[in-house]
Formats: structure tokens, sequence, C-alpha cells
């Protein structure tokens, strides 16, 4: 593979690890797709993500995670598995676009880059969803939700035919987020929250 190739399909593959921080079965069932339809190709390992069957089982894997995130109390609970699976299924996403090189470059990149985004994406919607259980009781988390749904349709089909557009996405909000620091501030936001419900018992105790 030359080097511009690489480049790109590296390119292509932190796009796609990153819409698997909003969901793990969105990507590689996108990935699928397109390969059927011709826009992408896996190097002889990843060969069966082509195949109806792969497309079969992400298509249902994909509609189970998208369903049980509407469940309340669940979708939290989701984000504890979930987080070392984007981790994951973003290093195998990224892998399976850099076709047949060298093994070690191969992973050695997949789990840095591809992993890398995938996580990085999974904490910032895990601390969102924590935001919005806290501040709403876990009544406005169906809008995380579906804006997740979203984000991870639409990532990771710009991944593909926008790469480098998607890419450059990635690296503004990775300084957004670092700027940001949102695992500081959902922590402000909780903890301050905690101390207006304690203050409201307190005076309920008092007026009694």
């Amino acid at each position: 593979m030359e080097s511009w190739e690489l480049i790109i399909s590296v390119i292509v593959g932190v796009g796609l690890s990153a819409a698997c921080g909003f969901r793990v079965f969105i990507p590689p069932l996108v990935m699928c797709i397109a390969a059927k339809a011709g826009h992408v190709s896996f190097g002889a390992e990843f060969a069966w993500m082509e195949t109806n069957v792969a497309l079969v089982t992400f298509s249902i894997a994909a509609i189970l995670e998208i369903g049980a995130y509407y469940i309340p109390w669940l979708d939290n609970a989701l984000d504890t598995i979930t987080a070392p699976a984007a981790v994951v299924a973003g290093t195998l996403t990224t892998a399976a676009m850099m076709g047949d090189v060298s093994p070690w470059l191969k992973w050695s990149l997949a789990a840095i880059a591809g992993g890398g985004a995938a996580g990085a994406v999974q904490v910032t919607t895990t601390v969102a969803r924590g935001a919005s259980s806290v501040l709403t009781g876990g009544m406005g988390n169906w809008v995380v939700s579906t804006g997740e749904g979203i984000g991870a349709v639409i990532t990771a089909t710009l991944a593909i035919v926008v790469p480098i557009l998607v890419f450059i996405g990635f690296l503004i909000f990775v300084g957004y987020v670092i700027s940001k620091n949102p695992l500081k501030n959902s922590s402000g936001t909780i903890g301050a929250r905690a101390r207006a419900n304690k203050t409201e018992e307190s005076r309920d105790v008092a007026d009694r």
C-alpha cells in the first residue's frame, strides 16, 4: 500500500471510529453496506464484513442497541459496557480500512487512532447522558440518545464520502473538548445540583 493510501485509510478509519463512540454497531453496518455497494474494500482479514451474514448481524445488533438506549434505567448502565466496546469497535473499524499492511503497523495505528477516537467521543456522550440524568431525572435522556444515533449515522456515512472533512471536524471536536473539560464541568454541575437538592431538603425539614 502506498503512503498516501495508508494515510487516507487511517483518516477514514478515524472518522468511522469516532462514529463508534456514538453507537458501536452503526459504523460497522454502514461499512458493510458501503462495501456491498462497492464504495469501500477490505483486506482478506476482514472480508467477512462484506458477507450477508455480517449485514444481517450488524443490522439486528444496531437496532437492539438503538432501542436499548431509549430505556431510561438501561441507558446509563449500557454506557459502562459500551465504553470499552466502543474502543474495541473503533480499533477494528480502523484496522479494517487499512487493507493489507504490516500487522504491527496496522494494529498499532488502529489502537491509537481508532481506539482513541472512539474513546474520546464515548466519554463525551457518557458525560452528556449523566448530566441529563441528574438535571432531568432521566426524562431528557431520549434527546441525547436520538442525537447519538443520528450522529453515528451521519459521521459514519460522511467518513466514507468526505473523510478529510470528518477528520478535520474531529480534530476541532477534540480541541473543543480539551478546552472545555466536560468531566470537570459535569462534576461541577452534578455537585451544584446535589447541593441545591440538599438545601431544599433542609428547608423542608426546618419548615416542619
